[in-house]
């Protein structure tokens, strides 16, 4: 049966400026970084300890369809314990905040940030 979901696929222009990011800026841990011929590796991050994975894929890997784009919403969300000191944190780290934290309908503060490619995402208090 299953028991999770493994990954979900973004697409970055760069693998090694996506780890930087992800890294770095983010504090995820790189989960996988696994050369797979010539020109491809699968690479894939994830906050500590989570069992679900970001897999950062180069342009046109896995797919051409249009799902699988640069630049787009990845309706990936991030869930914090502490919006106001995780926001502050981030921010001063460098990461692009589309806006302050807002109060989201269901009560709690939300957020929305894009990545060095433009991928979008949520972060939300839980």
């Amino acid at each position: 049966m299953i028991t999770h979901l493994h990954a979900a696929t973004i697409v970055v222009s760069d693998q090694d400026k996506a780890i930087d990011y992800f890294v770095n800026v983010l504090g995820f841990e790189n989960t996988d970084d696994v050369p797979m011929g010539e020109s491809m590796r699968w690479v894939t991050v994830a906050p500590k300890g989570a069992a679900t994975r970001i897999a950062l894929s180069l342009p046109g890997w896995y797919t051409k369809k249009p799902s699988l784009e640069m630049g787009i919403n990845t309706a990936i969300a991030f869930a914090v314990d502490d919006m106001k000191s995780t926001y502050a944190e981030l921010k001063k780290r460098g990461v692009n905040f589309k806006s302050e934290p807002e109060m989201m309908p269901w009560g709690k503060p939300g957020v929305w940030f894009l990545d060095p490619d433009n991928n979008e995402f949520f972060m939300a208090e839980s």
